[in-house]
């Protein structure tokens, strides 16, 4: 394997020579031969402590350094926008390379948990005709969607060896789908100065301010701020956000202290602790309790929004798409298609009460969320949103309802295109990670497959 691996022929299987990603390129021509496993690789060097970095220069090392992005550097979007007008162009050329290429690429992200949403927000958002798959590396500190596709959930070798041997999985992986989530939050906006989140934190990067509504969108509201987004793990509300929020706050203040997963872990844990995660009783007041703080209503069919009974001691609400949360846990047991419920969106309503804040987290992306003080509602809104491909090792965890050994299903492709909303905007059902990504007018698209 050691040898197969340092081989030319073997590298070559990952390999994107530098016209296809550097536009009017004159380094390389075209080969003869297609990668079976083109590669894009997104690393947030920030991440996992000096890991992220480690994994930066490994990567660069094997692969052309153009294929391999820090995020903190260049946006995912610029970079996908880029590269697929060049394919484009390229194809429309005669440049079956590049055709027969980008059918085969995939995508590995390093980084957190929001990283990794950031990447499926604007793979989806561009709503390219053949989107790449992606893989995740885990490399923070919960790492819910990469143990959930059997990527593990410790931080990886950052050696040469490691990143190989993970290049390797990847070309082996199978394809899955993972269903969408869109979020929507509209607050009302104040008549002087701004209704932000609070600092230190700002929105996590899978949710956007939104100002491009029309007259004829049902959720258009004047006088309100308006911010979108999505999820592929999970949105919660509550003290679990609340604990979330107080580690990547300190993480913030003082980066030094997190420089490794074990550590994080630990830190982490004190601070379930000192929240009162199990003295709730006596340091979380009963007007954070979810019953004080909003109405949860869930729509089963278009229009009929039924409020849901939520028991006063609830602290934490979470809606889960994975089977994995907290580092692991796994609240949903095995799939069962007897389980499925028909709900496809989920309402909070906040109005005037005893707290001024709730705590909100995203992916693992927390945030704190001032709440009404006058007659002003402040509304949530989460509604199923297609799917989106993702990379699996064949023992995951992650399993469908419909079939666990294989879970692309015609039936759910079939349920998702029937519960589509016609009722907004085709720039509200989008989560605002990316512009929709466009044929330029100088390319003739009868020659484009």
């Amino acid at each position: 394997m050691t040898s197969l691996n340092h081989s030319e022929k073997y590298m070559k299987q990952f390999y994107i020579p530098s016209y296809i990603l550097v536009p009017d390129s004159e380094e390389e021509c075209s080969p003869d031969i297609v990668p079976e496993c083109p590669l894009l690789v997104f690393i947030n060097s920030r991440s996992g402590g000096q890991l992220g970095g480690d994994l930066f220069i490994t990567y660069r090392s094997i692969l052309n350094k153009a294929q391999v992005f820090d995020v903190g550097e260049e946006s995912p979007d610029s970079v996908l926008h880029r590269v697929y007008l060049n394919l484009e162009k390229l194809k429309n050329n005669g440049d079956e390379f590049a055709r027969e290429l980008e059918k085969k690429l995939k995508i590995i992200v390093a980084g957190e948990d929001g990283t990794a949403g950031w990447l499926l927000g604007v793979v989806s958002d561009m709503k390219l005709s053949q989107p790449p798959p992606i893989a995740t590396v885990p490399l923070g500190t919960g790492n819910n969607l990469p143990f959930a596709f059997g990527w593990g959930k410790k931080n990886p070798g950052t050696d040469r060896n490691s990143v190989l041997s993970f290049m390797e999985q990847v070309r082996k992986a199978k394809e899955m789908k993972i269903d969408s989530w869109h979020i929507l939050m509209q607050t009302r906006a104040p008549k002087e100065g701004s209704y932000d989140p609070i600092a230190p934190l700002e929105l996590p990067h899978s949710l956007h301010a939104f100002n491009q509504c029309s007259s004829t969108d049902d959720l258009n509201v004047e006088g309100c701020d308006t911010f979108r987004g999505g999820f592929w793990n999970y949105f919660s509300m509550g003290m679990d956000a609340q604990v979330s929020y107080a580690f990547n706050s300190e993480r913030k203040l003082h980066p030094e202290k997190f420089r490794n997963q074990q550590i994080n872990q630990g830190t982490y844990a004190k601070l379930v602790s000192s929240q009162g995660w199990f003295l709730a009783s006596l340091f979380h007041p009963s007007s954070r309790n979810i019953a004080y703080l909003c109405k949860v209503k869930i729509m089963k069919r278009h229009g009929d929004w039924q409020e849901l009974s939520i028991p006063k001691g609830i602290r934490s609400i979470v809606c889960l798409n994975l089977p994995s949360f907290s580092g692991g846990l796994n609240p949903w047991g095995t799939p069962n298609i007897n389980d499925r419920r028909d709900a496809h969106r989920i309402r909070f309503e906040f109005h005037k009460g005893a707290e001024s804040e709730t705590y909100m987290s995203i992916d693992g992306e927390p945030w704190k969320q001032p709440l009404p003080v006058n007659d002003e509602t402040v509304v949530v809104e989460i509604s199923h949103h297609g799917q989106v491909k993702m990379l699996a090792a064949h023992d995951c965890r992650s399993k469908s309802v419909f079939d666990p050994s294989t879970p692309i299903t015609q039936e759910a492709d079939e349920r998702d295109s029937d519960n589509e909303d016609n009722s907004v905007g085709a720039e509200w059902r989008k989560f605002g990670a990316a512009d929709t990504f466009k044929i330029p007018d100088a390319v003739d698209i009868s020659s484009l497959s």
